[in-house]
């Protein structure tokens, strides 16, 4: 089973785009067979994944390719193929467990909605897409299966496209990551042009292998940049990120799946599978391309930790916190922590995953609402969501040794206190740890501490069908900390093709003593300033202004209306302006001219030529009717015209003589 699997991976995506079609073919019908056919084919997926991943095991370094010939133009070949490493085979277990989680809990969620099938049909779509992405073994493949996780995106966010919000949503979301997939586009052309081919591995000669690797030469940076314009739009880093928050117009297992196993996964893997690209030319680990990642990273992940701290949408704040979370996994793959980089991608998956599905479980029980500063004492009312909301809040927050969150950033704090071209991503990393501990204990005590208020009224827990799920994802967020730590970083010498040994004096570093440092002092200020909060935010009765600055999200959106968006109006009514008066009018205009030439050549025509011609025509046939009245056919009539003739000449000659 294991090496068939290996020969048949694409099987993996197959299973769940083959139950959205089933869905999508059934139609409304299918209502009742929808939740079960896509449940059944991501559980399929999970299976498989698992087989697939067991082949990792057995040999470090493990990879398996298989390329075929796609089409033939010429005398070109283009060739695609799937592969199995494990990259790819962490990451199928970790996007088909988050997703099987999502689909469940979505049973419940949607269980009232009247597009139930079509819903289970997108987020089935949604899932295959992914999957194909991680398994991909050409770039232009990876782009086809990109391109419909970017469909499917726009689908489940504008989901409820009857609400204007949700369709404005989704139309924000599709055109920004069209604007980072057009410089990723041309990083594969320009990759393509120099090293002739598009698959990553191929017996030596792959993209990322080293002939590959040695025919890009000085053009590695720009193309590294290019792929990461694409990685950028996808993963909402800054300035590509204003998408991301108002994803949240969809359903909640939408957000979810979202910002946890699939879309936003998709920009930090595409970076990791590349990686070869990104070190042409290092020096210490260093290039310029990394750098731009290093940087980026920083910006957007410290700008989401402060404006999430503003916010009181329970999902905004959690969107907001994934936009610097992946900023903060940018980093890691910046300064040359993939492997961290990767971990936290994967332990993100289960815990924020948890954290929204246990926001649309509050959600739920509170009949829709989502200002957290309208609800209030859940602990006692949803226990069950409570306790797993927790879960996923310290796993996020960072705090170590139980948690999973907690090692994989301790992870990236130490590759970027070690990155040798600056010190200033490592301190402002710090400060994105305070921040995070210190926006989710806000979080968490605005919704479960306190006084009820106006949405906590007949409050309940969620079904079981909602909770299992959130037990299942809380269970990970704790137990997948055991192949993370320092002692046994399993996972690490997984990914990277080392062995790994168990070692306890590395339990304790300085690196988990700052890390806890910095996650127990943002707990205890969020708990010292928001006990007491009724409903309302101190820092905004503080500083209204610095407040204000960042629940407006800096302005940021504020700032593209009246540049990026008012330019591009303004060159559309120039656009509308020279079509309507200039071009209308020299086609008009020399449409002019040719009705013009074209009167004046029928005059000529039919005055001129036409009336020569019949002039012509009938002094002809004057002459011709003269003439033969003088055909008589009478000889001697002829031999006297004869005679006539000969005397004329004889006495012309006569006379010249």
């Amino acid at each position: 089973m294991n090496s068939w699997i290996t020969s048949n991976v694409w099987l993996i995506p197959a299973a769940p785009i083959l139950a959205a079609l089933l869905i999508l073919a059934f139609g409304k019908a299918a209502r009742r067979a929808a939740a079960p056919f896509a449940v059944i084919g991501q559980l399929t997926a999970l299976t498989m994944s698992i087989f697939a991943f067991v082949p990792t095991l057995h040999s470090h370094g493990f990879r398996s390719v298989q390329n075929f010939t796609w089409f033939t133009f010429g005398e070109q070949t283009l060739r695609i193929g799937f592969v199995l490493d494990p990259l790819a085979a962490a990451m199928l277990i970790m996007i088909a467990l988050v997703g099987l989680c999502i689909f469940v809990f979505s049973i419940g969620y949607m269980a009232e909605d009247k597009n139930f099938s079509r819903f289970f049909a997108y987020l089935s779509f949604f899932s295959g897409a992914m999957l194909g992405v991680v398994i991909a073994n050409s770039l232009l493949l990876l782009f086809v299966f990109w391109e419909l996780v970017g469909l499917a995106s726009y689908l489940l966010i504008g989901f409820w496209i009857e609400r204007p919000s949700a369709a404005a949503a989704a139309k924000k979301a599709f055109i920004t990551t069209r604007i980072g997939d057009m410089g990723f586009f041309l990083g594969i052309l320009w990759l393509y042009h120099r090293s002739g081919t598009l698959l990553f591995y191929d017996g030596g000669r792959g993209c990322l292998e080293s002939v590959g690797l040695l025919a890009l030469g000085a053009s590695a940076t720009f193309i590294a940049l290019l792929i990461f314009c694409g990685a950028a739009g996808k993963s909402g880093q800054f300035p590509l990120h204003v998408w991301l928050p108002d994803a949240m117009e969809g359903p909640t297992p939408v957000s979810a799946l979202i910002h946890a196993a699939t879309m936003v996964a998709a920009g930090v893997f595409l970076v990791a599978r590349v990686y070869p690209i990104f070190l042409v030319g290092a020096i210490n680990g260093v290039t310029p391309s990394l750098t731009v990642v290093v940087w980026i990273g920083v910006a957007t992940g410290l700008m989401a930790a402060l404006i999430a701290v503003a916010q009181f949408d329970i999902k905004r704040i959690l969107a907001y916190s994934t936009v610097s979370q992946l900023g903060l996994m940018m980093v890691s793959l910046g300064v040359g922590g993939v492997a961290a980089g990767i971990m936290h991608l994967l332990a993100h998956g289960f815990f924020k995953a948890l954290l929204f599905l246990g926001a649309g479980s509050v959600i739920h029980g509170c009949h829709h609402e989502q200002d957290i500063r309208k609800m209030g004492g859940l602990r006692r009312l949803m226990p069950v969501t409570f306790s797993t909301y927790a879960i996923g809040m310290m796993a996020l927050s960072g705090v170590p040794f139980f948690f999973s969150g907690g090692w994989t950033k301790e992870e990236i704090l130490h590759a970027t206190s070690q990155w040798p071209r600056s010190h200033i991503p490592y301190y402002l990393m710090l400060v994105g740890v305070f921040l995070t501990a210190l926006y989710m204990t806000r979080q968490i005590i605005f919704v479960f501490f306190g006084n009820r208020r106006a949405a906590s009224e007949h409050v309940h827990e969620s079904p079981g069908v909602m909770t299992i799920p959130l037990i299942v994802l809380a269970v990970c967020a704790i137990l997948f900390s055991v192949v993370l730590t320092p002692a046994w970083p399993w996972l690490e010498n997984y990914l990277t093709g080392y062995p790994a040994r168990f070692d306890p004096h590395l339990l304790i570093q300085p690196m988990i003593i700052v890390s806890l440092a910095l996650v127990g002092a943002g707990v205890s200020l969020g708990i010292w300033m928001y006990r007491r909060a009724a409903g309302s935010d101190p820092i905004q009765q503080a500083q209204p202004a610095l407040f204000r600055f960042l629940e407006n999200k800096m302005w940021i959106d504020e700032i593209y209306d009246r540049t990026v968006i008012a330019l591009a109006a303004i060159a559309a009514r120039f656009s509308d302006w020279m079509d309507r008066y200039v071009w209308d009018g020299l086609v008009r205009g020399v449409g002019a001219i040719g009705h013009f030439l074209a009167r004046l050549t029928t005059g000529a025509d039919e005055r001129v030529i036409n009336a020569g011609v019949d002039e012509g025509t009938v002094g002809a046939h004057g002459f011709g009717r003269l003439m033969s009245r003088r055909h008589s056919g009478q000889i001697q009539t002829y031999l006297g015209a004869i005679a006539l003739g000969m005397l004329a000449l004889v006495l012309l000659y006569a006379w010249l003589g």
